[in-house]
């Protein structure tokens, strides 16, 4: 993958999930976070966290499912579904 196809990804859907990009790359966390960065760096992108992980196990507040990034300019960051169903942390 290069950067250029992550930056049209982001721009085309204007809020990403950190999962979605993982998935749809077929790439982990970390290295999807590395280029990720370079867009960040340049202003391109924003990242922002819905909610803070709760450390059970049901992985719906994982940071790859809370992790967000929106093109610059969209206007999501208090539309964010946080996940449901875990502990009180989220509510």
């Amino acid at each position: 993958m290069i950067l250029s196809e992550l930056r049209d990804y982001i721009r085309q859907r204007q809020s990403v999930p950190l999962s979605d990009i993982v998935n749809h790359f077929d790439i982990d966390e970390d290295t999807a976070r590395q280029m990720l960065e370079v867009w960040l760096n340049k202003g391109k992108i924003s990242k922002q966290l819905a909610t803070t992980s709760c450390g059970g196990s049901c992985n719906k507040c994982a940071s790859a499912n809370t992790e967000y990034y929106f093109w610059a300019g969209s206007v999501a960051v208090n539309n964010i579904a946080k996940p449901s169903g875990c502990p009180d942390i989220h509510n």
